[in-house]
């Protein structure tokens, strides 16, 4: 019987031992995150300045009569323009402005421009203006685009999108990363179009 007893007691410190090392991490664990949470500074009070949003600001309508222009390309959901080689950005924006003002007096047609294309869009209509036709092309051509893999249009204007069929949006662009919005697209246009 004591024998037994004995190989009971053995069995028992086994099983303590091997528990032993979980116990002690778990016990580490709780007084470490007990005493990071314990702070018994205060925490000195902190003064924020409010954010301000900066207005964007746009640039005014140009007073630079737009450039004759002609119809490039046109696929069911987009215009390819194009213009003299040399160009302004003040001409390329009297253009977009040009698209604009159409869309809001439906005076496509005197554009050279199907009315009846833009009022059949579903629903948005794209504008793509360049300067000269060398790459035009780079949305429809076969092969390598003419001018590289970027996008090579002076400027873009587009009419409607999934939200709002009236949206249009305006911008004048200098290359794929730098692009001048030319008014507030979101608040621009409510009215039909």
């Amino acid at each position: 019987m004591r024998l037994t007893s004995f190989l009971g007691l053995g069995l028992r410190l086994r099983l303590v031992s091997n528990a032993l090392p979980a116990l002690l991490a778990c016990t580490l664990f709780i007084c470490t995150f007990s005493l990071l949470g314990c702070n018994s500074v205060p925490k000195p009070a902190t003064t924020s300045t409010p954010v301000t949003a900066t207005a964007q600001t746009y640039p005014a309508h140009p007073t630079t009569s737009p450039p004759p222009f002609k119809l490039f390309h046109q696929t069911k959901d987009s215009i390819t323009l194009v213009t003299g080689d040399d160009a302004t950005d003040d001409q390329i924006e009297a253009i977009v402005w040009q698209l604009h003002d159409a869309a809001q007096t439906h005076t496509f047609n005197k554009l050279h421009i199907p009315q009846k294309f833009i009022d059949d869009r579903d629903p948005i209509v794209f504008f793509h203006i360049y300067r000269g036709s060398k790459c035009a092309a780079e949305k429809y051509a076969a092969g390598d685009p003419p001018c590289g893999g970027s996008y090579h249009a002076a400027g873009d204007y587009t009419l409607g999108s999934f939200k709002n069929p009236n949206r249009d949006d305006g911008v004048l662009l200098h290359d794929e990363d730098h692009q001048v919005e030319l008014w507030n697209a979101d608040a621009a246009s409510t009215g039909p179009h």
